[in-house]
């Protein structure tokens, strides 16, 4: 079920964290979440365990040991707390009741599948526990599933720990196969010893016990001869006597207050049986309707008449209970020893559907679930049991009534209240599906809003595209220092001409491409393109002191990177022109249905006229971004003065190089 799945996920995620538990989930194959009542593959979980020991590194007993300790946990969490508390007084009693609380709960699983999903089994392991002379015990651990019962360490341990303040030791002393036995694939037999875990106040009281003892004893001496005094007295005063009572020693007023029914001290329980049964045969059949009684042969002595009326073959004496019944649970043979070895265990009846009467061919079988109880004195085995029904449904389809169960037989409250439970469970099952749908759709919806962000951050500044997403005006910002460049392709025009368009389009995009990585590797940011012309800018809209270097590295990147566009004409390198001037500008946001961040002043203009001016394959910079490179390690050279549109004569240079930086550090090359 996804109950498990879920609890090892839990596990994971709060042991080792998020993303060790999504590297698990990737290796095994598996989904992220899954439902509680959901049936899964064995195999999911399996693969779980195996990619668990292999990203942890830990060995599979160790892991296994501790996904039973933290089901333990995980089931107490779960509301599953105080059934499991109740199950008994001290760690044999809960073991002893591990079958009874599994075959509790197949009433609402297995329910659950045949009422929504589909028919199937709770298959849950089977335990078996022996008493030995020395105080441990011998646990019989049963399963269909190889390889999980290191669980079974981690569980029993957590729960002698929690509920009974016990330490104990597990080591498995014989493993067997039992198929055809048990009918279950794997028999583990484990040797517990319990180790009493104290207080500090404990160990001391405990480590003086004869002192303590002594003490105690003279307390109660004390007590006992005060409360006969004054018994005496009483006792003389309403008599008004003058003679002195017999003394008693305190063990007879012991025995007194015993016999005044006030209970026993410091002595078990002993039972009172009657010398004869005080109830005739008629009235134990009409009052235990579904018990049977039958031999080491399993010859049926006696049967109750709900029974008889459902399997009209019993009523026929000394015939043998396997021809009309087989075990369904424990999967044991159907042997009178068998039957004594599992005693403890709840045992599952089912009608032989070939021994029914014929109004029964159609129905399904009934099942009979109860305790096995060995009577000594006439060597027989009584079975003490009710119909095993968990809905109304069931009920129906047996063409059975609440009447036919015993008016004492809680299975008639446990058919009503299930009915209601599953009606609950339906509802907490659809909103766990409701709810793991909103997670995929939520899941969806993000990804879908990071695509949506992402380009947005290509059109605009993120600071810029935030304030917009808030519905906030965007002020225009005038920056007093920044560097522009410019860039286009050397007889663009003549390659237009004789090119098919989707060869400019692919030779522009191969381009662009790796002009926009370098753009990341720089830190600039690319205010837009047109055609071929390309516009980068350093310190805008993050003021930076270091603008200029960056545009300049910028720049020699792409001269490098243009020699690997082949022009489609030639089949050479493409070559581009650049420019680059540095200067204040106005930025701001304009438009609407499609807005764009644009610069605006006499400083993108002269940028502009530094690229239309250029040489192929330089780096024209006007005189200002050459001030601010000037000391900056970059390998410069003089063109001179030339003659600018617009702008009269103006003096430029050549960026040749970076001095410190190697080519694979200014491509952004590992």
């Amino acid at each position: 079920y996804g109950f498990i799945n879920t609890c090892l996920k839990s596990l994971v995620v709060e042991k080792y964290g998020e993303e060790t538990w999504e590297n698990l989930r990737l290796q095994a194959g598996v989904q992220d979440s899954f439902l509680t009542f959901e049936v899964y593959k064995d195999e999911i979980t399996m693969q779980l365990v195996d990619k668990a020991c292999k990203i942890l590194g830990i060995p599979a007993d160790t892991v296994l040991r501790e996904f039973g300790e933290y089901f333990f946990e995980f089931c107490k969490r779960s509301g599953y707390d105080h059934m499991l508390r109740t199950l008994g007084g001290n760690l044999y009693e809960f073991i002893e009741n591990l079958d009874a609380l599994h075959s509790y709960l197949s009433l609402s699983y297995q329910a659950i599948l045949v009422w929504f999903v589909f028919p199937q089994e709770m298959n849950a392991p089977s335990f078996r526990v022996e008493k030995n002379e020395d105080g441990s015990m011998h646990l019989h651990y049963y399963s269909d599933r190889r390889g999980l019962c290191h669980i079974v360490p981690g569980i029993i341990g957590a729960a002698a720990l929690d509920f009974f303040n016990t330490e104990i030791s597990m080591e498995i002393v014989n493993q067997a196969e039992e198929e055809e036995r048990t009918g279950k694939k794997e028999h583990i037999v484990f040797l517990v010893t319990q180790n009493p875990v104290f207080s500090y106040k404990e160990r001391s009281k405990f480590s003086s016990l004869p002192q303590y003892l002594a003490d105690s004893e003279k307390q109660i001496d004390s007590q006992l001869r005060k409360e006969e005094l004054e018994k005496a007295k009483n006792a003389i005063r309403d008599r008004g006597s003058t003679v002195c009572p017999v003394r008693k020693s305190h063990w007879k007023t012991i025995r007194g207050i015993i016999t005044l029914g006030k209970g026993k001290l410091l002595r078990g329980f002993d039972p009172v049986y009657p010398k004869s049964l005080w109830i005739d045969t008629k009235t134990f059949c009409n009052g235990l309707p579904f018990h049977m009684v039958f031999d080491k042969e399993l010859k049926v002595k006696q049967a109750g008449v709900s029974i008889q009326k459902i399997v009209p073959g019993l009523q026929t004496m000394d015939i043998r209970l396997d021809q009309y019944f087989s075990i369904v649970h424990p999967e044991v043979p159907f042997t009178i020893s068998s039957i004594q070895k599992f005693i403890n265990s709840q045992f599952v009846f089912q009608t032989r559907r070939e021994m029914m009467p014929q109004s029964w061919k159609q129905r399904p079988m009934l099942e009979l679930r109860g305790q096995m109880i060995w009577m000594e004195s006439l060597q027989c085995m009584l079975y003490l049991c009710s119909p095993l029904l968990r809905t109304l449904h069931e009920l129906e389809e047996r063409q059975m009534h609440i009447a036919d169960i015993a008016p004492h037989d809680v299975t008639r409250d446990l058919i009503l209240l299930n009915q209601q439970r599953l009606a609950e469970m339906e509802l907490s099952n659809q909103l766990e599906k409701k709810k793991e749908e909103l997670r995929i759709l939520s899941k969806h919806l993000e990804e879908e809003k990071k695509k949506t962000e992402a380009l947005l951050y290509a059109m605009l500044p993120q600071h810029v595209a935030n304030q917009l997403k808030e519905g906030k005006q965007v002020e225009a910002g005038e920056f007093k220092e920044c560097t522009i460049l410019f860039s286009d392709v050397v007889t663009f025009t003549n390659i237009c001409a004789q090119c098919e368009p989707i060869q400019i389009v692919l030779m522009l995009n191969s381009m662009y491409l790796r002009f926009d990585r370098l753009t990341t590797v720089h830190d600039v940011y690319k205010v837009e393109t047109i055609g071929d012309a390309y516009m980068v800018v350093g310190g805008v809209p993050v003021p930076v002191p270091t603008h200029a270097e960056r545009v300049a590295n910028f720049a020699l990147g792409m001269i490098i990177a243009a020699k690997g566009v082949q022009n489609p004409v030639s089949g050479n390198p493409i070559q581009i022109r650049v420019g680059i001037h540095t200067g204040p500008v106005l930025a701001g946001v304009v438009g609407e249905k499609m807005p764009r961040y644009c610069l605006f002043g006499d400083t993108v203009n002269i940028a502009s006229r530094m690229e239309s001016h250029g040489v192929p394959s330089k780096i024209h910079l006007s005189s200002s971004a050459y001030q601010c490179l000037k000391y900056k390690n970059f390998e410069m050279t003089e063109r001179g003065e030339i003659e600018v549109k617009g702008k009269g004569k103006m003096h430029t240079y050549f960026l040749i190089r970076n001095k410190t930086a190697t080519e694979n550090e200014i491509m952004g090359r590992p």
